[in-house]
This record gives structure tokens, sequence and C-alpha cells, in this order.
């Protein structure tokens, strides 16, 4: 077990309401120093954070956290380590503004470990991720028969070890000429079907023109001489009017102009297209193990690089245990240390040749951790975000104590966290609040756990809430059937969920619990699936432009005004002409990182100024875009934007901005907005992916009000979760495992959480038995 900790330095907080208010000058260096923090919705707070501590940051969503830790303290803490470097250097840093704070004292250098995804590179995965393909390289090179080469031979990043034929990315991809062209015109009428190369177009002008084929003749009739220069000829320099130019063949051109690019960062018709013209099949040369025959041949043990990396990080780690070599001893046991810590966090079940860009935010952030706990470095300061995300409670323990260990060599821990299994183990608690938004932004509480508790905040009188199990369960009005699932680590599984009711799926992480219901339901008729996945739109997406709000707001303006609703859109006639109506100017330096500017112009309005001259209650459109859904909705009495705005409260977003950019809400705040806008919907089936993540203790009931609603109007819900007050609140619980990855995947029980309570025998019936107990007490 973690050593504990001597006793916190003592840090004196001013008298006042929950303890909060100025603190005193601290007498040491043990102490960072927060004065007049004021990012975003921070309300000139000054506060003590203990170093060498584990502090947990609670409060509801909105209330300020993210904006202490993350936009405040570790934000300057990384600006001023980019200032160490030269000025050459951080030419190819991005601008980092300095935080709206007096003055941030006693910093060391922060390291965040948030859940953003490990990027959409498909050669990086957890094995590169973490470093262990890299020690698995060195041992095969060193132990491996027939020796082959050094550590770069087994590489699939290098051309020493990387397949030819598929130049490491184990799949090649085959472009369906159908999805390009419409043969049966040509290209004066619009023959290529291709984004951006409309008749009349660049692109366009270069294909017809090219003189390598009659514009005027169908492709279909086009000689096979002809049909190849089309497609496939390489980069070949012509003449169009008076310019030189290269030409490329058709496939030539969508293959390095699309292809290449990352798909998450195109826009969204152009992704659309390349999901629906290309296709990805494992490479033929390497089986899709992306080695070549040499790097493939070596072995130990009978085994190859590629199926060590392919088998379950669990197992390898006890293939790695059983290898006997001193000459390779310290790898060995820094490989086998690494790969505990993956099973120890409780991520056993990936595998190393995983590509990064799969893993889910929790399983991303999980995986940098690990980097992190075989570090030399000391005093450090590890910023994490809602670390339990994702996590069986089985799971949540093993990671406090990985927490726990990052403490005890000296580092000082900062994690914005919601579950009450991790504040409890915080020595340090920092509550924000007392609301979201404008009505947050302030410290309700800083000092141990046992001083929250008494402190009267919304966090200390719900740490020791729990929901009961229901006196009466629903009965099912019918049954969705699932037959021989064996998507990944699925065995065959049966299994039916009951129509009309609440059922929640569970069970520890990479039990197998989305392979089962996302492999199986969201093809069927009336099923909506409402996940956190980003949600695809330009930087001028905002919550009011998704969910349709803008459109009774512009109408409303319109009428009052006497004008077009188009003048009210950013993206039409009102937009400012000098930022586009995205509110910020977006210079790009060339080699320098580019920077992102409000416009001088609209000041970060939007609108022409014009358009800010026509009011609606004496509000102009930028200002009411500028409102929160609470304010809104008090604004919006009745109509059609009040009955959006009621369903975005009913799900917890009532602090978001209407105009706020999608980029900035967090996993759980996309998948609420998603559930509003469904609410709207003929739905009979909602599939609802971890709904309390990011949700405070106090908006669980809310959620769960909101769950009895909508199974009350007749609809089937299903929730993959773990938090126990959902199961409490089920009707019906399907439990997976019995563990995770080979050792999970088997439904272990269905039945009512009573059933579970009384007989059930897994890790999810221990942990919800000692939750019910606990309500019982």
């Amino acid at each position: 077990m973690p050593s504990t900790p001597p006793p916190l330095p003592a840090v004196r907080v001013a008298e006042g309401p929950l303890g909060a208010g100025e603190p005193a000058a601290a007498d040491s260096h043990d102490v960072i120093e927060v004065r007049g923090a004021r990012e975003n919705n921070l309300a000139d707070i000054s506060l003590d954070i203990p170093k060498r501590r584990l502090t947990v940051f609670t409060g509801v969503s909105g209330s300020g956290k993210s904006s202490l830790v993350f936009g405040t303290i570790a934000a300057e803490s990384q600006r001023l380590i980019n200032e160490t470097y030269t000025a050459f250097i951080q030419s190819f840093m991005p601008s980092l503004g300095r935080p709206d704070v007096d003055a941030l004292r006693n910093l060391s250098a922060a390291i965040v470990v948030d859940q953003e995804r490990m990027g959409t590179n498909s050669r990086s995965t957890v094995g590169t991720a973490t470093d262990a393909h890299t020690m698995l390289r060195i041992i095969f090179s060193r132990l491996g028969t027939p020796h082959i080469g050094t550590s770069s031979a087994f590489s699939f990043n290098l051309a020493e070890g990387m397949c030819q034929e598929c130049q490491g990315l184990g799949r090649v991809s085959a472009i369906d000429v159908d999805e390009l062209v419409d043969v049966e015109l040509s290209l004066n009428e619009g023959a290529i079907t291709v984004p951006n190369f409309t008749v009349g177009s660049w692109y366009w002008q270069t294909m017809a023109g090219s003189g390598f084929f009659d514009p005027d003749v169908k492709l279909k009739d086009f000689t096979p001489a002809q049909w190849e220069d089309f497609l496939r000829k390489p980069a070949t320099k012509i003449k169009l009017g008076t310019h030189n130019i290269t030409y490329e063949g058709l496939l030539v051109k969508v293959q390095r102009s699309y292809l290449g690019k990352d798909l998450e960062s195109m826009q969204p018709h152009i992704r659309a297209f390349v999901e629906r013209a290309v296709t990805f099949t494992a490479c033929g040369g390497c089986g899709g193990t992306r080695l070549n025959p040499a790097a493939l041949s070596c072995t130990i043990e009978g085994l190859n690089i590629a199926q060590c990396s392919a088998m379950q990080i669990s197992d390898l780690a006890e293939f790695i245990g059983g290898i006997k070599d001193e000459s390779v001893g310290p790898m060995l046991g820094a490989l086998h240390d690494t790969l505990d810590s993956l099973v120890e966090i409780g991520l056993g079940y990936l595998s190393l040749d995983r590509e990064s860009s799969t893993l889910s935010g929790g399983e991303a952030q999980r995986v940098k951790m690990v980097r992190h706990l075989g570090s030399s470095l000391t005093d450090v300061t590890y910023v994490f975000d809602e670390p339990t995300v994702g996590l069986h409670p089985h799971d949540i323990q093993r990671m406090n104590g990985l927490l726990l260990r990052l403490r005890d060599k000296g580092n000082t821990v900062l994690v914005v966290e919601h579950k009450p299994e991790t504040i409890e183990i915080a020595d340090h608690v920092v509550d924000l609040g007392p609301g979201a938004g404008a009505a947050g932004g302030q410290v309700c509480y800083a000092g141990d756990l046992a001083g929250l508790r008494r402190s009267g905040s919304l966090t200390g009188r719900h740490l020791d809430h729990r929901a009961r199990l229901r006196d009466q369960v629903r009965r099912p009005a019918g049954q969705l059937a699932i037959r021989g699932a064996n998507l990944h680590n699925l065995k065959d599984v049966s299994v039916d969920i009951p129509l009309g009711v609440l059922t929640v799926v569970t069970g520890v992480a990479g039990s197998g619990k989305s392979s089962l219901i996302h492999g199986s339901l969201p093809r069927r008729d009336g099923v909506i699936v409402v996940d956190q996945s980003a949600i695809r739109g330009s930087r001028r997406s905002n919550p009011a432009t998704y969910t349709g709000l803008l459109d009774p707001i512009r109408t409303a303006f319109a009428k009052a005004n006497g004008v077009k609703a188009a003048l009210f859109s950013a993206n039409s006639e009102g937009a400012c002409p000098n930022c586009k109506g995205i509110g910020l100017v977006y210079t790009d330096l060339a080699m320098m990182a580019g920077v992102a500017s409000v416009c001088e112009q609209c000041e970060g309005k939007r609108f022409t100024p014009e358009v800010l001259t026509h009011k609606l209650r004496d509000k102009d459109i930028s200002e009411v875009l500028a409102m929160s859904v609470t304010e809104a909705r008090d604004f919006f009495a009745s109509g059609p934007a009040r009955a959006i705005l009621n369903r975005l409260a009913d799900v917890g977003l009532g602090y978001i901005g209407l105009g706020q950019p999608l980029t900035t809400l967090s996993g759980g705040e996309r998948q609420r907005l998603k559930l509003a806008i469904h609410m709207a919907e003929k739905v009979t089936t909602y599939v609802l992916d971890e709904p309390t993540t990011g949700l405070h203790l106090a908006d669980v009931d809310q959620l769960l009000a909101l769950l009895d609603r909508l199974v009350d109007d007749g609809n089937t819900v299903i929730v993959i979760e773990h938090h126990q007050a959902v199961m409490a609140h089920a009707d019906w619980i399907i439990d997976l495992g019995p563990g995770a990855g080979q050792d999970g995947g088997r439904v272990v029980f269905t039945g009512t959480p009573a059933d579970l309570v009384a007989h059930g025998d897994s890790l999810t019936a221990q942990h919800l038995r000692d939750y019910v107990k606990d309500t019982e007490a």
C-alpha cells in the first residue's frame, strides 16, 4: 500500500462562508498560490493548493474546475516552460496566452494527462505510445532466432522492418471508381462526382483542358488509352491557356489529396466521400502484421514479434516473465514493469498492436498515465481530468492506487473528479460552485475530506448520497433478442433485452459491453445510439446551430425587425466580412504556428454592425447567442425555441452557452446534447454509453429522473454504465465478464438489481452489494 504522507503544511484560510476567502500567506514554498483567478467564469478567486499532495477538485459541471486546474494552473506552467526555449524553437510552438490571474506562485512543471484521443496516426499503437514495442524490438534483436539485425529491423515505421507492400500500415486501400465518376456522362456534363471537381472548378478545368480526351465524350466511350490517362496518368506538365500546370489522373489525384490526410480533420462532405469511396483491407503481403518477411521469421520460444504484439497484454506479461536471460535482464524487467502497469491500470485486455486512435478517451488517458509511472522525474505537477471515466468500481480502486503512487514519488497530483471513491482518497479537496456558469466560479470549500462533509456545500451534502433499489421494477413489454454475438472478445453470446424498461449493461472495462450493444443493436429499426463521439461540423458549429435552435431565434429577430432571417446567421448574409462570421481571424504564419485572434472589426460578435442594430426585446443577436441555456429559457418564454431549450435543460446542459463552439464540449456534454435532439424524434429504443460521464453527484439524480421519463413515455432505454446509482435504479441488469479481454465476453448475470445483490457473485455484484449496504446504514 502507498505510504501515508506527512501532515499537510499549515495553510490558513481566512474566515468566510464555507471556508472560502483570501488564503493567508504560507510560510514556505509548499503550496501553489493562486491569487485573483478570473479565467472564464472564475470569480476573482484566491486559494492555496498543497504541493506533493493529492488534491481533488469537485463541483457541478461548469462550476470552474477545468478553468482553474487546466486553464489557469497547468496553462501558466506550460507557458512559462515554453518561454525558456529560444525564440527559434518557440516559433514552432503554439502561442499560449497568459491566463487571467493576478499571480501564480511556486508552480512546478505541469504534465496534463487528459482524455483527448491520442491522434489519428495509424502508425501509433499502444506499444509505440508506451515504448513497450521499442523494448520488445530490442529484446527480439538480442534473443530472437535467426538473428536478423538491430531493433530497427523489427519496426514497421522504418524501412528496415516495414512491409513494402503496405508501407507498414498493415492494410491497403482500394478506391471504388464507380464512386468517383458517372460513366454515362461526359466531363462537360459533370461526370466527375468527387468533391471539388464540379464543372467549372479549377480541378475540373485541369482535367477537361488537358487534351488527353474530349470533354464532350461520355466516359464509357473512352478508349483504353484515354481511360488510363484519365484515371492513372502520373504527374505530367501541361499548358492550360497561358498557364503551365501539372496534370494527374483522377485516381492519382484522389489518392494524393485525400487518402494521405487525417480523416477527422476533413470537412464533413469530403470525409463522407472518402468513407463511401475507399475501402481498406488487410495487406496480403504481411497479413496485417505490418512487417516484412525477415522480421516475421525471427522468433523467441516459437513466437515472432507480431504474434507477441497481438497477444492480450496480460498474457504477454506472463510470456515476458518466463524469459530468463541476464544479457537483457534490465530490458526484460523494464518491459515487464510497463506491461504490469497496463494490467494494474485496467488495460490488460488491450494488445500492443491496438491502434491508438481506436482507444476511448478513458483508455487513452490511462495509457498516457503508464508513461509517467516509471518516470524518474519528481516534484512534477500531474493534472488529471476525470481519470475514472469508463472504469468499473473494481478498476477505480486500482486507479486510486496509481494516483497515490504518483503522489508518493514526491509529485503534486491535481485531479478533476466526481466519483466519491476518488474524492475520498484526497489529501485536500477544493469544491467550486455553488452553481454552473455565471452562478459558479467560487471556492465553496477548501480543506480535508471530513471538513467537506461538514461544509454544507452541494458536494459535501451529496458525498454519501446513495440511490436505492427500486421497490417495484417495471414489467417488460417484450424482448429484443441478440443471438450468437461474437464481435471482438464475445463468446457466442445470446441474450434477451427486455422492452419498455430501463436496462443497465455493466461489467469491468474490456468485458465486452460495448461490443455486445454497439455490435448488435444500432442497425435495428427505431434504435438510436447516443454516444460521446465528436460531433462532426466546422468551427462555426455551436449548440444553437446543431440543435436547430438558431432557426426560431432568427425567425423571431426577423419578425420583430421586418427584415430577412438570413441576416441573423453568421454563416450567411449577416456575417462579419472580415472573419466570415467566426469571430476569430486565423493567421497562417507558414513555418511558425498559426495564430487565432479576436476579429477587430466585429470584436468577436461575428455579425456586421448593421445586423447588431436589430434588437429583440433590447438584445441583439450576438447577446442572445452569448446567453446560457438557462438564461435563454427566461428570454424565450414560449414557442419552438423554448421547447428546444427545455430539452437542453432536461439533459443537464443549462449552463452551456448557445454560441459556445462544439469543440469545447466534453464527451459527456456531447452525448447529452445529442440526446436532447433525439428526444424530439420518434424513437423507441435509446442506447446510452456511460451518460454519467462528467456529472456531479447531485446531477446523477436528475439523470435518473430523465431516464425514467423516457421509459415512462413508452421507450426502451439501454444504458452501458458503471455507476452504482444507475445500476441500483435499473429494472434489469445484464452483467458481462467475469474479467476483461479473453477473460470476459460472457454474460455472467441477467436479472433485477435486487437479484444481483442477493445472489450474484461477480465483481459487479460485490460492489453493488456494498453500495446498497451503505444506503441501508
